[in-house]
């Protein structure tokens, strides 16, 4: 009720035929009406662990999801993604993704509570709502009768997070055997609707290593150290001065090495991660880094080893994103305001962010990524919450957005 009560007061004001289609309005009146149901399967999602290389439950779990949607063609590829078919008038092809992946480890406690008005979880957003989201779309989608342009894609895929680094999204658009259909990519990932991320950051990650001889921490002092030159060079790094605008940023996120605390360890490491909106950055923190572990461990050398070989430093590149300040996707950025407009929600918010857009972007598809809906926080930690209240909202943005694009004259 309270749908057709906006629609129609919209329209006095210009509302867009699309909304007032009767199988359009169907679909959208099924996603409030099963909103419940949707939380439910949310948190069913997020309560199977999905460790990043460890996706394997949750991509069977899809997969019979899918299955009970009447998804055709319904498969898990050869890289772990699960992919389920909706044919539309051509074979062209618009992806709608979501990755299966948390950065939890497999021992994490992902049960979900209750808190108030929000319910916590590890995982409960990213990506439980994006998954969540493929599936509602899909039913929506069937309820309302409604024929695409183009086939959609829906797909869960693996490695979008930490050292992942796409390699589901990758695999999809570069080396998989359906790249060649894809018209366009959009991804679901997180809650917030208003949120669009029309910019992807770019991304560099090192894993730092110091070597040395080792020994006892009593008798063999005065040999090299690779802790001490690490924590010189983390230092070092500390004080390194970035823009904020590009916005670029650095995080040293783990840290390794040694045996005993009465040894002197053979080696220490550390990984770090390094992001920006613009490649030059990049490459200056690039540069950056590589000049201070060589000059950190030199005066380490000089300062402090006495006895045995020298220290030496192998920097090693874990993970590379290109930087894409804009995406090529206008038309999809125009279906997604008037989706926005038409359902009375706040206008659009442009962001840079890193997602599995990168990948579609890298191989030349216009791309974006969007809010599953609801209000989240505490992302990538412990204390990750939910507020559903109207969350239904962002999955009607959704539906008319990916419909309101297939309708663009750019469909090949």
């Amino acid at each position: 009720m309270r749908l057709a009560l906006l629609l129609m007061s919209i329209s006095l004001f210009g509302q867009t035929p699309l909304a007032e289609r009767p199988g359009v309005r169907r679909a959208l009146e099924l996603l409030e009406q099963r909103h419940e149901a949707h939380i439910a399967k949310q948190i069913e999602i997020a309560q199977i662990p999905s460790p990043g290389w460890e996706e394997k439950e949750r991509a069977e779990f899809m997969r019979g999801e899918f299955r009970k949607l009447n998804l055709k063609r319904v498969e898990i590829d050869g890289i772990g993604n699960v992919l389920g078919w909706r044919p539309g008038k051509s074979p062209r092809t618009i992806v709608i993704s979501a990755h299966l992946d948390t950065v939890f480890p497999r021992t994490t406690d992902v049960k979900v509570k209750k808190q108030g008005n929000r319910l916590l979880g590890p995982g409960l957003v990213d990506d439980s709502r994006g998954l969540l989201a493929l599936l509602a779309l899909a039913e929506a989608l069937d309820a309302g009768k409604i024929e695409t342009n183009h086939t959609l894609l829906f797909v869960g895929d693996v490695g979008e997070e930490g050292l992942g680094n796409l390699r589901g999204s990758r695999y999809l658009v570069s080396e998989g055997p359906h790249q060649q259909l894809f018209d366009a990519f959009i991804s679901i990932d997180g809650a917030e609707p208003e949120r669009i991320v029309n910019a992807e950051l770019g991304s560099r990650r090192f894993r730092v290593t110091v070597k040395g001889p080792g020994g006892h921490s009593y008798n063999a002092f005065g040999t090299g150290n690779p802790a001490h030159a690490l924590g010189r060079i983390m230092a070092k790094i500390s004080d390194l001065v970035v823009p904020e605008k590009p916005r670029t940023t650095f995080s040293i996120g783990k840290i390794g090495g040694g045996t005993a605390i009465n040894a002197i360890p053979e080696e220490a490491w550390f990984e770090i991660d390094m992001r920006s909106s613009e490649e030059s950055e990049l490459e200056r923190m690039e540069a950056s880094l590589m000049a201070t572990v060589k000059q950190c461990v030199e005066e380490e050398n000089k300062l402090h080893v006495r006895r045995g070989a020298p220290l030496t430093a192998e920097p090693k590149r874990l993970a590379l994103r290109q930087a894409f300040p804009r995406s090529a996707n206008e038309p999809m950025l125009a279906a997604a305001r008037a989706a926005a407009q038409a359902l009375g929600m706040k206008p659009i918010v442009l962001e840079a962010a890193s997602t599995d857009s990168n990948a579609a972007m890298a191989a030349g598809l216009p791309a974006m990524t969007i809010g599953g809906g609801g209000k989240a926080g505490g992302i990538h930690s412990m204390a990750e919450w939910f507020e559903p209240e109207g969350a239904y909202r962002g999955l009607q943005q959704a539906l008319l957005l990916i419909l309101g694009y297939d309708e663009k004259p750019h469909a090949k």
